[in-house]
């Protein structure tokens, strides 16, 4: 997904999905890594176990579950 940071995506819904919004590159700025790179594993890893703080767990969560999920 090519978005511009901070820019407001909203994934499509499937047939009993509800439509998701949210802000894209949050995870990237909460780990601190540029924008246009990929985010390496170890610093995924440690922001799913609350590294960078609660809010960046929660990112991490909702990248590994609905964004993989949905087909990114």
């Amino acid at each position: 997904m090519a978005v511009k940071m901070g820019t407001k995506v909203t994934l499509k819904a499937k047939k009993g999905q509800k439509k998701i919004t949210f802000k894209a590159g949050g995870l990237h700025k909460s780990t601190g890594t540029p924008a246009g790179q990929k985010i390496p594993a170890a610093k995924r890893a440690k922001a799913l176990a609350g590294g960078y703080g609660p809010k960046a767990a929660a990112q991490a969560r909702f990248a590994k579950n609905v964004l993989v999920g949905r087909g990114k």
